[in-house]
């Protein structure tokens, strides 16, 4: 009996959780599902931007892309940006290979891809749900391993290229130092060799010389007395010297 129970407990088990299993499919199916009509319009613009893109000649580049944004036509404005730095990558189209269509929460997104002359090419589609803007543009070239690998080769050799010249350069000035060094001795040495600059010579001041006192000559002071009493018409006794001086010779000569 018991092991009835168990069979049956079992069973409801397995039941109860493929219900789940298809609860959830349906569910995530429903909210992603698109009309068939309306994912018949969506691939039919996918396709015709595609197209349009790959015919659109250089004049009807820069006026659509002037146009969009001028009326702020983000999405379009860039996609139209992206497709112009691939497009002579691709070649010539060729064909739209396959399309999906995708409910989003602001539209819907269309996967395409196509096939170019030179690669193919996915694309990436939004559109809002009014089917009146593109919200998104996206343009991804498909590259062979070959082509993936020559990048990965010649990005990495362009970065360990540009670290070895970093470090030959600093190595070069590193070098640079010692005759940096020597230049700095060697004008040291060139200011110690330089004479000193001598001081600027002070003006000699001669003493004043100092004039002879002839007081203490009484013959002198007598004779003097004398000659100034005669000349004077008066007695020399009123007559006293304190101070008798020589005269520049020049004034003799002038007299």
């Amino acid at each position: 009996m018991k092991l009835k129970i168990k069979r049956v407990m079992l069973a409801l088990c397995m039941v109860t959780c493929l219900f789940l299993s298809a609860c959830s499919t349906a569910v995530t199916d429903d909210s992603t599902a698109v009309d068939p009509a309306l994912a018949t319009t969506l691939d039919q613009i996918s396709r015709d931007t595609i197209s349009q893109f790959a015919t659109m000649t250089d004049e009807q580049y820069a006026m659509t892309l002037s146009q969009a944004e001028k009326s702020g036509y983000t999405a379009m404005a860039s996609g139209l940006t992206s497709w112009k730095s691939i497009k002579d990558e691709l070649g010539g189209f060729v064909s739209v290979d396959s399309t999906e269509v995708r409910k989003t929460d602001d539209g819907y997104v269309i996967d395409v891809s196509a096939t170019f002359e030179k690669r193919e090419l996915v694309v990436g589609i939004g559109i809002n749900e009014e089917i009146s803007e593109y919200t998104s543009m996206s343009f991804s070239p498909v590259y062979t391993t070959g082509e993936n690998m020559t990048k990965a080769g010649m990005n990495t050799l362009m970065g360990m290229g540009t670290v070895f010249i970093v470090l030959i350069f600093i190595s070069l000035l590193i070098g640079c130092f010692k005759f940096i060094n020597a230049f700095e001795q060697k004008m040291k040495k060139n200011a110690q060799k330089e004479p000193a600059a001598l001081p600027a010579p002070t003006p000699v001041q001669t003493a004043p010389v100092e004039e002879e006192e002839l007081v203490d000559d009484l013959e002198l002071v007598a004779v003097i007395t004398a000659a100034i009493a005669a000349s004077a018409n008066t007695s020399a006794d009123g007559l006293v010297v304190r101070s008798i001086r020589r005269a520049p010779s020049a004034k003799w000569k002038k007299a």
